[in-house]
């Protein structure tokens, strides 16, 4: 493995350290879009459970707040119950716009890494057939050794840089519909806590 690194050329740090950024990028994702953590089944019915039991003071949802950002968001709601369903709603969506810029933290790095290491692979290949020719200028066509080493960089470079892009686009495109998914749900979650506490909605 260090002699094929060692041979695609100075362009493999930059395309190493991208594919190193963009796992860690992976694995720190994986850990927080975890739908328990985002979104826990039972909290909205223990929300109602304390509304019904008139235990809803602000110690109370300020722990609901820290729970989780759906949690975050249902408590925004829960501090205006009392001012009407617009206002209510308003409260939510604000706080919703700022949890999904959460939810969407380091995506675009990780779209970035995609977009740039086919492009580092690119260079590198060039890189190694403008060595190819130059070698060629110097010497001639006598020697084969010299010849496969630039071309060696060259296929090198372009496969690490598209074995670092494809994993990074999927699962950037994967995480990007994971947050989707769990914005609609946390939408559906709110609207139908501002339901109860308005008294449009007479259960769980």
């Amino acid at each position: 493995m260090f002699e094929v690194i060692k041979n695609g050329g100075w362009m493999m740090a930059p395309i190493i350290l991208c594919s190193i950024v963009a796992m860690a990028i992976i694995g720190e994702r994986f850990w927080s879009l975890q739908r328990k953590r985002i979104i826990p089944v039972d909290l909205v019915p223990y929300i109602w459970q304390l509304h019904r039991d008139k235990k809803l003071d602000e110690p109370t949802i300020r722990r609901i707040k820290l729970s989780s950002p759906l949690g975050r968001i249902l408590a925004a709601g829960l501090l205006n119950r009392r001012h009407g369903r617009e206002i209510m709603k308003s409260s939510i969506e604000e706080v919703g716009r700022q949890v999904t810029h959460e939810l969407e933290r380091y995506l675009n790095a990780l779209g970035s890494i995609a977009s740039i290491t086919p492009l580092l692979g690119l260079l590198g290949t060039v890189d190694g057939i403008i060595r190819v020719f130059s070698d060629i200028a110097i010497g001639g066509m006598g020697d084969p050794a010299v010849l496969s080493g630039g071309i060696s960089e060259a296929l090198i470079c372009t496969a690490s840089g598209l074995t670092v892009a494809i994993p990074s686009l999927f699962f950037h495109r994967y995480f990007e519909r994971l947050v989707d998914d769990h914005v609609v749900r946390m939408e559906e979650e709110s609207l139908r806590l501002i339901d109860i506490m308005q008294g449009a909605r007479e259960d769980i």
